[in-house]
């Protein structure tokens, strides 16, 4: 009987580590930029086709290799970074060169050009499916340069598994931005089926974050800097104002290396306790510096999940850091919040002695007296004149009262004839007096009935709001109860849908039209849903590299809710837009009706609530909403009945 068991060749066995390696040309993206970085170069190019199925190139200017180290860079389990089994524990490095380099040239067309800085001639190889084609000397410039090509050109199955472009591209992006992040001391450039995409001079991190963001994020930054025994903390959060609704925006940087981390994420929202909106998640870029020995960085294949040894003390470190960031620019209201800064003592007031007041009392005054010769008296101090009448007020800066008088000269004030007489024409007795007097009363006139009939007969409302959630209407059987923001959605789905198809939608012109930054990945998306966008009532003038301008928009959005509507959108298809254009309306317009749709706890009139309940029922399909969820329930009289029944 024949062995079963046997030794896969290097070609496969190089196959199937792949499938662990390279899931997707951002994998391979990732490797070769890491490789570059840690051969210390100071200028990287990426040069993407067909969102990396076509062609993945990197290119560097750092130390380059040998000819047997670009030999067996190639090589399995070839390393440069592990001596012994200890060294995982302590890796300070991402890895020069080798490791992944076996895996991506197993599964492409693969074609590397590498020379020192202090050789003639450089080293010149060409690998297809881990067979070494052709090795030769070469004049190049100092550094490497990896050019793969037709990625999973041998398995078809893995190649099928690819998403579309705009998703194999958002990935690419996302890998870039993570390298280009963690290192700004870098130059960085990045071209797309010839198109720059970007290009990030060497500079500090928030001019590096801004670079890859956007213009108007600098704007939005708060710094943080701790620094403790076992952690160092840098970077910035964004304000709570500036919230989004997905979670883009969100970088951890363990040793200049991109992590996710749920926990860490977890100190950061309690950090914004109480200062977002719900389903608001913040920004926030953090580059942690931590001892290599404190973390392992390879329980996950990617290395994008560490486990701390002490990350108790890390979460309170984190938390209180960012608290205090946000309380010290005034993000985050102070303690004394209840402090009136207008009692705040003037600078200019500080230093100077209060004067006490000297009073002078005239014991002969008696404002009861009709005495002609009782007079004000005003006494004199500090250049200051004060005079006392029959309110007891005082003036001040040089100026005299008396009675009513602020002119500096006495009045005297006739008396009234008797204090009966402000009574007068208050007698019930004597109606015309009491229509002459300026005091009204109110009548309280006692009904025999807890509903006026009057009342009953002008009311003619049909449906009633409950906890600003339902509205309830009477029909023949009983009575219907809508959800308020579940038949709005439905509503506006149709709406817009229908639009969408016949392409009539109508738009408003805006006064000053709108400038709506977003970052690269996001102008990307945008730029792929205009046309469809387009149908719904959008008007799009110019876009630029970092923002687009709006000048109209539908006639049932408001100028404050566009920026909301396309940050949901957006949300909604980070995963990739549908190929079909039935599907991508079909996204789009689920997606504008969640973003429209009167809320639950909004307050509606009688006359928004009878529209609502008619346009609801004059759907196609008034029973669910876009999202497969009942809009409305009904009970009948015997239903009610029942409820009541011993």
């Amino acid at each position: 009987m024949s062995s079963i068991i046997q030794l896969l060749p290097d070609h496969v066995a190089n196959q199937i580590a792949a499938g662990e390696v390279v899931q997707r040309p951002a994998s391979v993206v990732k490797e070769l930029l890491e490789n570059a970085v840690d051969a210390k170069a100071t200028d990287i190019k990426l040069i993407i086709k067909d969102a990396g199925k076509s062609l993945v190139q990197v290119i560097d200017n750092g130390v380059g290799m040998t000819v047997t180290d670009a030999r067996l860079c190639f090589a399995r389990h070839a390393t440069s970074k592990i001596r012994q089994a200890e060294d995982l524990f302590s890796l300070g490095t991402k890895g020069f060169r080798g490791e992944a380099l076996a895996s991506i040239a197993a599964i492409a067309h693969m074609e590397m050009k590498t020379k020192q800085d202090q050789d003639e001639l450089g080293t010149h190889i060409v690998i297809e499916g881990s067979k070494f084609v052709s090795q030769e000397v070469a004049v190049l410039p100092k550094g490497t340069s990896f050019a793969v090509k037709n990625l999973f050109f041998n398995i078809p199955a893995r190649r099928n598994f690819l998403k579309s472009d705009t998703v194999e591209f958002r990935h690419v992006m996302d890998e870039f931005q993570r390298v280009a992040l963690a290192h700004p001391n870098i130059h960085f450039s990045f071209y797309h089926n010839g198109s720059e995409m970007y290009n990030l001079p060497a500079a500090g991190y928030r001019q590096r974050i801004v670079g890859i963001m956007s213009g108007k994020t600098n704007e939005k930054l708060v710094p943080v800097n701790e620094e403790t025994d076992i952690i160092s903390i840098q970077g910035f959060v964004c304000k709570p104002e500036f919230a989004k609704k997905n979670r883009g925006e969100q970088f951890f940087f363990v040793n200049d290396r991109f992590i996710k981390s749920g926990y860490l994420h977890h100190a950061v929202m309690s950090a914004y306790d109480g200062l977002l909106k719900d389903g608001s998640q913040p920004s926030y870029f953090l580059f942690l510096k931590v001892p290599p020995n404190t973390i392992d960085i390879n329980i996950h294949p990617t290395k994008t999940e560490i486990k701390f040894d002490d990350e108790s003390a890390l979460y309170a470190i984190l938390r209180a850091s960012i608290k205090h960031s946000l309380g010290q620019f005034n993000v985050a209201p102070v303690l004394d919040f209840d402090r009136d800064s207008n009692l705040d003592t003037p600078y200019h007031y500080k230093d100077v002695e209060a004067e006490t007041p000297t009073i002078q009392v005239d014991g002969t005054f008696n404002p009861f007296t009709d005495d002609k010769t009782n007079q004000h008296y005003s006494k004199t101090s500090s250049g200051s004149s004060y005079s006392s009448g029959s309110n007891g007020s005082s003036s001040s800066s040089g100026s005299s009262y008396s009675g009513s008088s602020y002119s500096g000269y006495s009045k005297r004030v006739e008396p009234t004839a008797s204090w009966e007489s402000l009574y007068v024409g208050l007698n019930t007795e004597n109606p015309e007096a009491i229509e002459s007097s300026p005091f009204t009363f109110e009548n309280e006139e006692v009904t025999s009935s807890l509903f006026n009939d009057d009342e009953i007969e002008q009311s003619t409302q049909k449906t009633y709001q409950i906890h600003k959630k339902y509205i309830v209407s009477p029909i023949k059987s009983g009575m219907v109860i809508v959800d308020q923001h579940r038949a709005h959605q439905r509503i506006l789905y149709e709406q817009f849908l229908l639009n969408m198809t016949v392409n009539q939608a109508s738009s408003q012109q805006l006064l000053f039209p709108l400038d709506l930054f977003y970052s690269a990945t996001e102008m990307k998306l945008i730029e792929e849903l205009k046309p469809s966008l387009e149908t719904t009532g959008f008007v799009f003038d110019e876009s630029k590299t970092d923002h687009i301008v709006v000048s109209g928009i539908p006639v049932n959005i408001t100028e404050s809710e566009v920026s909301l509507v396309i940050e949901q959108l957006l949300s909604d298809l980070q995963d990739g837009i549908p190929a079909s254009s039935y599907s991508q309306n079909d996204t789009i317009a689920k997606s504008m009706a969640k973003s429209l749709a009167v809320k639950t706890g909004s307050y509606l009139t009688e006359k928004e609530q009878d529209n609502l309940v008619n346009g609801l029922f004059a759907c196609k399909d008034p029973n669910i909403s876009p999202f497969q969820k009942p809009t409305f329930i009904t009970m009948r009289v015997e239903d009610i009945d029942k409820k009541f029944a011993l």
